[in-house]
């Protein structure tokens, strides 16, 4: 058995344990059994979607490892019926996306809080869905009845199905990439809401907000979780140093009393820098932080099984993603 075998077998086999429940692998749940950035194999972490194991690998080498991987996982949850392998730094796209090492189909579909959410697990690097923000669907669930809702940078749109799941009044769900927006007309479909429950507005971030904001569009609630970094003719993204300037672009279209649902999964951020910034922007008097939403522990690992920790601190968030809520007061009602 070859060394790093001899490391990752019993870090796979304490962290199913830790996170052994009734439910798993027989629901098409999508969950993490393996994250080890924090349980002790850095560059890999393992995720289950439905009945479809996917793997995503950080590294340039070699993987024996894999075979055992793949057999330790089948023994363990007998209803895995497809593998996925994602090797984040291969040459190619498709290797990237996903290289399907078992099986003939990948579940297109999981199911959360009685919700079901289309998935694409080869659509992009990522599998189109993601387990570290399920709170935050719950939240948006729990919250969103009658509220007016923008998602921007949607991506697949879980977030604003979520929302409409929740009987939001309106769902406006915005990305640049109108492919990726069908993955959220999809999941409408899938839960079989009326044609008119959410809006899907393909094109550039900047362009759209201020098309709203030319339409005066006031909304109870706007989500703000952008990709690290992305540039256009119009802007610029980055987490790391611009987060701030975006959460002021969309502020004039938060409705009062309403709330902004800001997201930033910058892993070199601190969490302590990025509420500092939260905390500055509040000082004008119009912004206050209500509450963070912290990450599900499969996602983190459990106090068993972390031996490592993150490369910066995420404190007082939990995990990379922060994700803070801000209720707005407008300063034209505050006249």
């Amino acid at each position: 058995m070859n060394s790093t075998t001899h490391v990752i077998i019993p870090r796979i086999t304490a962290a199913i344990r830790a996170r052994r429940t009734p439910s798993l692998g027989k629901t098409k749940q999508a969950f993490r059994l393996f994250n080890g950035f924090t349980e002790g194999f850095p560059g890999v972490t393992v995720d289950l979607y439905g009945e479809t194991l996917v793997i995503d690998e950080h590294s340039t080498e070699d993987l024996p490892w894999l075979e055992q991987l793949i057999e330790f996982y089948r023994r363990n949850i007998p209803s895995i019926r497809a593998v996925l392998l994602k090797r984040r730094k291969a040459k190619t796209p498709e290797e990237r996306r996903g290289t399907l090492l078992l099986g003939t189909h990948l579940n297109t579909t999981v199911t959360e809080n009685n919700i079901f959410y289309a998935i694409n697990l080869t659509l992009n690097q990522d599998c189109s869905f993601y387990c570290d923000t399920r709170n935050l669907r719950r939240w948006l669930f729990l919250n969103a009845k009658g509220k007016r809702v923008l998602n921007c940078f949607a991506y697949t749109g879980s977030l604003g199905i979520a929302a409409i799941a929740g009987q939001a009044k309106e769902v406006v769900q915005t990305d640049k990439s109108s492919r990726f927006l069908k993955v959220a007309n999809s999941s409408s479909n899938l839960n079989k809401f009326p044609s008119q429950a959410q809006k899907l507005l393909a094109g550039d971030f900047f362009k759209r907000i201020a098309f709203l904001k030319k339409q005066k569009a006031l909304f109870d609630y706007i989500i703000l979780d952008p990709p690290f970094f992305s540039s256009t003719q119009h802007g610029k993204v980055d987490l790391g140093k611009e987060y701030i300037r975006l959460i002021n672009k969309v502020r004039p279209l938060i409705a009062d009393n309403g709330k902004l649902i800001a997201i930033n999964n910058a892993l070199f951020l601190s969490g302590a820098d990025y509420m500092q910034s939260l905390e500055e922007l509040c000082k004008d008097g119009y912004l206050s932080i209500q509450e963070t939403i912290p990450a599900p522990q499969d996602c983190i690992g459990y106090p068993e099984t972390i031996c490592e920790q993150p490369p910066v601190d995420p404190t007082p968030f939990n995990h990379p993603t922060k994700i803070a809520i801000l209720q707005v007061t407008r300063k034209d009602s505050a006249i």
